[in-house]
């Protein structure tokens, strides 16, 4: 796909080279990088569209790398690694990435894999939120979200959230009160063919929270979620 530039992050020279002439025949734009401190700085400074993280890097490793770019933006992250025990592809879906390939992997399945997930973030980009219940958009006590605009204020307060922030706010601020559990949420903010964890779900919660303290979204015992709002108008 031309205008998509993947990040391929190894220490290893000859499987950064092998992955990216295969993305190469793809048509895809690809940095090779040896470290996740190079990653970091390229993050910081002109971020692909999708990152391929190996997991045993020299200094920071890949699961810290993945923590980082996950707790800033929603990018598509795949991770390689020669560790296959259940144990290690838990840890990196819960810490935010979207797929797992263990090494030693077919170049083809890596391609197609990276082709999906590329695919499956812009269908989400490009899904239309439900329109707002009035020009003020919805109003939930000190709460206010803007759909169209993608805009959420708590108490005249922009909150700086990135898309599947938004996204889980919106679906909460929609349905007032209402508990959520881990699946409902993974099919309506993911989509129904994400197969990863569904601590991805908390993850989401927890970077959501931090970004609005005093936000009262709430854990309800044995189900999942919901956010706790007595005042003002109701839900589409």
């Amino acid at each position: 796909m031309q205008g998509i530039t993947v990040a391929i992050v190894d220490d290893d020279e000859n499987i950064r080279h092998l992955v990216e002439a295969y993305l190469n025949k793809e048509s895809y734009h690809t940095i090779g990088l040896a470290s996740a401190e190079e990653a970091w700085t390229l993050y910081r400074s002109n971020p692909p569209d999708l990152w391929v993280l190996d997991i045993m890097l020299p200094g920071m490793d890949g699961y810290e790398l993945c923590r980082r770019i996950r707790d800033e933006a929603e990018v598509p992250i795949i991770m390689i690694s020669a560790k296959d025990s259940e144990v290690d592809k838990i840890l990196g879906l819960e810490l935010g990435s979207d797929d797992y390939l263990v090494k030693p992997f077919s170049p083809r399945e890596l391609v197609a894999r990276v082709k999906r997930q590329i695919q499956r973030w812009y269908r989400s980009r490009l899904a239309p939120l439900q329109p707002s219940n009035s020009e003020e958009g919805l109003l939930l006590g000190s709460l206010r979200i803007l759909p169209e605009e993608r805009r959420a204020f708590w108490e005249d307060n922009e909150l700086e959230l990135t898309f599947k922030e938004f996204e889980l706010l919106h679906v909460f601020a929609r349905h007032p009160n209402r508990a959520f559990n881990r699946e409902e949420l993974l099919v309506m903010i993911w989509g129904d063919d994400y197969f990863g964890s569904d601590r991805a779900v908390d993850h989401l919660i927890k970077r959501l929270r931090k970004k609005c303290v005093e936000l009262p979204l709430e854990a309800v015992w044995g189900h999942g979620y919901r956010l706790r709002l007595e005042e003002g108008g109701e839900g589409e």
